[in-house]
């Protein structure tokens, strides 16, 4: 394996690592569960899917041939994320959750003031 493939890979993984870690930091941080909907759909989605493309490259030099595996994974990760948020925002908003942030119409009426 060459040092540039090599160092891709690290990269890759350190990226994964890094934004899964602030993913998991943003859901254990965030007050609402507005706002904790996003660490775990946006930044560590973006982790898991570097840690398997890091792993489909690797296996793919390292192995037989094209690792499709992880590709697959990614992309059923990266399609049922944002489809799960939406529908855990709308029973959220059917429950009447409390949110942190203003709804529309206190902001539009203070920005009217």
């Amino acid at each position: 394996m060459s040092a540039a493939t090599e160092l891709l890979l690290s990269v890759l993984v350190l990226a994964g690592a890094a934004f899964t870690f602030i993913g998991s930091l943003g859901l254990w941080r965030l007050r609402d569960f507005y706002t904790r909907l996003h660490g775990p759909t946006k930044a560590t989605t973006l982790g898991v899917g570097c840690l398997l493309i890091a792993s489909s490259v690797f296996f793919s030099i390292a192995g037989d041939g094209w690792s499709l595996h992880e590709i697959l994974v990614s992309l059923f990760l990266f399609i049922t994320a944002p489809v799960s948020a939406h529908l855990l925002a709308k029973a959220a908003l059917h429950r009447r959750l409390p949110s942190i942030a203003p709804p529309p119409e206190e902001m539009a009426e203070e920005e009217r003031q």
